[in-house]
């Protein structure tokens, strides 16, 4: 693991992110923002799975203008997400954004820019500048033969230019590509030219299986290289397992400490109880438990002890029947169907 690219502090709300502040998790509602109850609802059930971050599209005045009632009822930082009209961005920001993500090249003309710019500045809210490589302009794509990592940058600077040329710099900014490796490749890049703040995705990731997959393979090649300070991790469904994702990510780097770290077992002909429902149930429980500890759920009495000493706590099944291990050692026999619940009181009574 690289050392951590020191990068410009930028404060969203009460989250700071760059310099030395830990890589924020963020996340996107999927609900109508206009819908405040529903919207309201789903950025509640992100926080307590441990999203930081939370933007909400803004497609017309109606959204913006619901921002407010959903910023009473909410605990992190609300991001603003805008494209094309520059007013719903100044609405946005009136109504209570913490931060405004925009793609300047889409806004319209320099003065509707500056216009943004001035009610941002007027407020103190970071801008958040986004490019996507399916957006990307014909004469880059031109000047560099087809969508390339070199583009994404130059396009990414050029706007991040043209608002400090407003004299504006309380900014972030994101270059995003649904190619892994162009993604890795564009963030490698702007790295060596800017201090700005990096908010790191693989965008159109896909769905559970493929998204997951992307986004670990690009976000562990950027972060692994110090580059990075706040991820969102792209995927089609409950936004809620984005944040499951970008937390398991961050810990398996070494970046995140908290959180219970699952080890289960493939399972094999000698598994004699339903060890995947099992390890589903133990992964779904312990999510509500603050510790930062290592629990094993193995599906035999044959290797699973063995297997589990590394871990902290582990459950091993066997015949209608299984052990409860503490670091190694079996301190417990329990009925298959207790199992579950052994392992929560183990949990409850935790100490180091």
């Amino acid at each position: 693991m690289a050392e951590r690219r020191r990068t410009k502090e930028v404060r969203i709300g009460d989250v700071v992110i760059g310099g030395k502040h830990p890589i924020a998790i963020q996340s996107m509602t999927n609900t109508k923002t206009q819908d405040v109850e529903a919207t309201v609802a789903q950025i509640l059930q992100l926080e307590r799975a441990g999203c930081q971050i939370i933007r909400s599209t803004v497609p017309d005045m109606e959204a913006a203008k619901a921002l407010a009632e959903i910023k009473k009822q909410i605990h992190i930082p609300l991001v603003a997400d805008i494209h094309f009209d520059y007013r719903l961005a100044i609405a946005a920001m009136e109504n209570g954004a913490d931060k405004i993500r925009i793609n300047p090249g889409n806004i319209g003309s320099a003065e509707r820019v500056k216009a943004v710019v001035d009610c941002a500045r007027e407020r103190n809210i970071p801008i958040r500048v986004g490019v996507n490589s399916g957006s990307l302009e014909k004469e880059l794509v031109e000047k560099y033969h087809g969508v390339t990592a070199e583009g994404i940058v130059e396009s990414a600077l050029d706007k991040v230019k043209m608002i400090e040329d407003f004299g504006y710099d309380n900014l972030v900014i994101s270059i995003k590509s649904s190619d892994v490796m162009m993604c890795v490749k564009a963030h490698e890049l702007i790295s060596k030219k800017t201090d700005y703040p990096l908010h790191v995705g693989i965008t159109e990731s896909g769905t559970i299986i493929s998204g997951n997959i992307k986004s670990s393979i690009g976000l562990g090649l950027i972060l692994n290289q110090g580059i990075g300070d706040t991820i969102r991790v792209s995927l089609t469904g409950d936004p809620v397992e984005e944040i499951k994702s970008a937390k398991l990510i961050l810990k398996t780097l070494g970046l995140r400490k908290g959180g219970i770290e699952i080890v289960s077992c493939p399972t094999c002909g000698r598994t004699s109880i339903d060890l995947i429902g099992l390890a589903n149930k133990v992964e779904n429980m312990v999510a509500e438990f603050p510790l930062d500890i290592k629990v094993a759920v193995m599906g035999c009495v044959v290797n699973g002890p063995g297997e589990a000493k590394e871990a902290d706590l582990g459950i091993c099944g066997g015949r209608q029947e299984g052990l409860l291990i503490r670091r190694g050692e079996v301190i417990k026999k329990v009925p298959e169907a207790e199992l579950l619940e052994a392992l929560r009181q183990e949990l409850i009574n935790w100490s180091e």
